[in-house]
């Protein structure tokens, strides 16, 4: 089973205990399940930025402001997240695996996410919040950046392709090798 950061998931409850809701309908308002609404109470789960993001508009308070709540680590310290504790996720199609490396406190501003692609996978996002830019940087083989479907631009040999994400774009790998890559989403606040 994931962990997540206790304190997450102790803010979460005192805020919904706060505004008077039980489980069942803080699931209701936010379209999350109450088992997995529990799971991140009790540091079990840890939730993606979407999952997140649905909680805490149901709450009516900013994820900035929650993770702030969190946050009573020393000046000086060091974390360690293990590979279960770090959020995955897979692409539609299957071809493309994200792995969400970026604190809780920093996803409203930016989220960097480490991406795999298997031969002919692809990415494929609706537009972002308008003013958000991707930045994707290229570790190994070769991918294709598809704007609007009709703008498209290749990356290869390290490269980086900055790109407005406010418009529907595809990452893509159409070749025969594997590739990795790590993309940093930042958002116009």
């Amino acid at each position: 089973m994931e962990r997540s950061t206790p304190n997450l998931g102790a803010a979460l409850k005192q805020e919904r205990k706060q505004q008077g809701y039980n489980l069942a309908q803080l699931s209701e308002q936010c379209g999350v399940s109450r088992s997995m609404l529990s799971e991140i109470e009790r540091g079990n789960a840890n939730p993606t930025f979407t999952t997140l993001w649905n909680i805490t508009q149901a709450l009516g308070v900013s994820i900035d402001e929650l993770a702030s709540r969190c946050d009573n680590r020393p000046l000086e310290f060091i974390e360690y997240l293990s590979g279960q504790q770090t959020p995955k996720m897979v692409s539609d199609d299957g071809g493309c695996q994200l792995r969400a490396l970026n604190p809780l406190s920093t996803a409203t501003q930016f989220e960097w996410y480490e991406l795999v692609f298997e031969p002919g996978g692809a990415l494929h996002s609706e537009p972002h919040a308008m003013g958000t830019v991707e930045h994707l940087s290229l570790v190994e083989g070769e991918l294709k950046v598809r704007l609007n479907k009709d703008l498209e631009q290749t990356i290869e040999d390290l490269g980086t392709l900055r790109y407005p994400a406010d418009v529907s774009h595809s990452i893509i790998n159409d070749g025969n090798c594997p590739a990795r890559a790590f993309l940093v989403l930042q958002r116009d606040n």
